[in-house]
């Protein structure tokens, strides 16, 4: 993900830019991990994938934090979810299905917002 991949990513202030800037580089660390975790899977078992489908996400709550109102501002979320906050699916955009990878995905990117103090931050998942 890059700057450019974020729609208002100029119309915003210095802070707010900080914080997408964050959620750049933890969807960019998320999708790393996973890219390395594949490998391994790959060169261990001989299989792209494991054989378990599924979906992983980020849950933002509240949706009136500070990250959050910036991600709305930035075009990055736009609608709260029906369960309150805003849900970032598939944080390390894995385009398989295995949810291990999307679990492992969503578990990056909030362990790289936690470390900048950003809470409020949970990973969901379900079978498919």
């Amino acid at each position: 993900m890059m700057i450019d991949d974020i729609p208002n990513y100029h119309n915003l202030n210095d802070e707010q830019k900080e914080l997408v800037d964050i959620h750049i580089e933890a969807v960019e660390e998320a999708k790393s991990a996973v890219a390395f975790e594949a490998r391994k899977y790959k060169d261990e078992y001989d299989q792209y994938e494991p054989m378990y489908c599924g979906f992983a996400w980020a849950k933002i709550r509240p949706a009136t934090s500070k990250f959050a109102r910036a991600l709305r501002k930035a075009g990055v979320v736009d609608e709260v979810a029906w369960d309150g906050g805003y849900t970032i699916w598939n944080p390390s955009d894995w385009h398989g299905q295995s949810m291990d990878f999307k679990e492992h995905g969503a578990k990056v990117y909030i362990r790289i917002l936690h470390s900048y103090g950003i809470t409020g931050v949970d990973m969901g998942s379900r079978a498919d």
